[in-house]
């Protein structure tokens, strides 16, 4: 994907769901022709959803649509790597976040909530202007979101789209569910903003885990050309000293990157 083609101009369904609506088209023929066996049709309809469910609650899935797991060839054949940081804006976390990242001139991708952004739009403005870039992380991170329909997540993604533009004069070109879970409405959503899916290859935990090493471990087995990272600046877990897991990970984790000639970027930067 390029920075100019990061989705389908006209939205056409996987290959996975594809078979899926051939399958239900065949199982109303069926139905149809021979009634007497609506059981076992009953049995396949709910087999089949239950494997669509299943497929929705893996967030590196590419089964119903595209979905970026790692960068482009040529961002990794450019040793890049992307740090990508959920959740935010915290006014007390981002702040320190920003800092060290300047320390060793690292890009990073912050995918926020709308609704954050709106409430510490100075902060959005930071870090635009540090040379790091906002996507969109939803407007209010619902916890049944992968439950909505397609008015449902227009309404969410369009709302942080208009708020991030509004505070930062950017619109956002990548967007992140929230704890990756989806279901088939969303990426025809996402085609028509012209917004592309994105994962991680690695993530820390660091919203559920307090310890320092088991975090870091788990990035450094990651860490290589092409990766993306993913670490939390809202909703960090604390460590038994009540500092934010990713003040303590970070430092050591843009030191190694930088031994083994890692650069990172934004997944802007990366798509070009």
């Amino acid at each position: 994907m390029t920075m100019t083609e990061p989705y389908q101009k006209h939205w056409r369904p996987s290959f996975f769901i594809t078979v899926s609506l051939i399958l239900h088209l065949t199982l109303l023929v069926i139905l149809i022709v021979q009634p007497s066996v609506w059981r076992w049709l009953l049995v396949i309809f709910i087999m089949n959803h239950l494997v669509i469910a299943l497929v929705g609650l893996w967030p590196r899935s590419n089964w119903l649509g595209p979905n970026w797991t790692q960068l482009p060839l040529a961002a990794k054949n450019r040793n890049e790597i992307a740090l990508t940081i959920d959740d935010g804006p915290d006014p007390l976390v981002t702040p320190q976040v920003l800092d060290l990242l300047e320390t060793l001139n690292a890009k990073v991708t912050f995918f926020c909530i709308g609704n954050k952004v709106a409430q510490y739009p100075e902060l959005c403005r930071d870090i635009i202007n540090r040379g790091h870039t906002i996507e969109n992380h939803s407007q209010r991170h619902k916890h049944h979101f992968s439950l909505l329909g397609l008015r449902g997540f227009s309404k969410e993604i369009e709302a942080a789209q208009e708020t991030i533009f509004r505070v930062t004069g950017t619109r956002p070109m990548f967007f992140r569910a929230p704890a990756g879970l989806r279901n088939p409405f969303l990426e025809p959503v996402l085609n028509r903003l012209g917004l592309c899916l994105t994962s991680w290859t690695v993530r820390g935990f660091d919203t559920q885990v307090k310890d320092v090493k088991k975090v870091k471990n788990k990035l450094l087995s990651g860490l290589k050309a092409g990766s993306i990272l993913l670490m939390h600046d809202g909703n960090a877990a604390r460590t038994v000293a009540n500092e934010p897991v990713i003040l303590a990970v970070l430092p050591s984790l843009l030191d190694t990157a930088k031994k083994l000639n890692l650069h990172f970027v934004t997944l802007q930067q990366a798509s070009l």
